[in-house]
């Protein structure tokens, strides 16, 4: 048996999981309160995997799914104690080969806060309300022909 290659990313309410197996076969999954076990045989190559994390706090196994798909098994583990951040996924700070954080899906959400997102919101509308023609300020005054630029001088004839 091989551990799976799996990535992992936090959010406010649940950690995920993402087991890379293609063409998973027999996925059993199992979600107690402070551990997830994983395992399935791969449809490519006939090997059996298996997975086991300790985790770092408690989850709700109840409310925890799963969901296969063919290029991977994506795992919702939803945290006991929603808002709490975790900054691994397992319980021991023991680099484990198999395991990696997923960057591409990977948010601090954490920093983010509903005054935040109404000051963007604010200034999206006030760039849209800008003036000027297509969406650039007006620039009355300035005569692109006979701008006295220094470096609009004509250039010397190459030899």
């Amino acid at each position: 048996m091989h551990p799976a290659t799996a990535k992992w990313y936090d959010r406010r309410d649940c950690v995920f999981i993402e087991f890379c197996v293609a063409d998973s076969k027999d996925v059993q999954i199992n979600f107690e309160k402070s551990k997830c076990a994983f395992g399935c045989l791969s449809g490519t190559d006939g090997v059996k995997h298996s997975n086991e994390i300790d985790l770092f706090e408690a989850i709700d196994q109840n409310e925890s799914k799963h969901k296969r798909t063919d290029r991977s098994v994506l795992c919702c583990l939803k945290k006991a104690e929603a808002g709490k951040k975790w900054p691994r996924l397992t319980k021991e700070k023991a680099k484990l080969n198999w395991l990696s954080v997923d960057f591409n899906n990977w948010k601090d959400w954490e920093d983010d806060s509903d005054e935040e997102l109404d000051n963007f919101d604010r200034f999206s509308e006030m760039m849209n309300n800008m003036g000027g023609e297509d969406g650039m300020p007006d620039l009355d005054g300035v005569d692109d022909e006979d701008s006295a630029d220094s470096d609009d001088e004509k250039m010397p004839d190459l030899e």
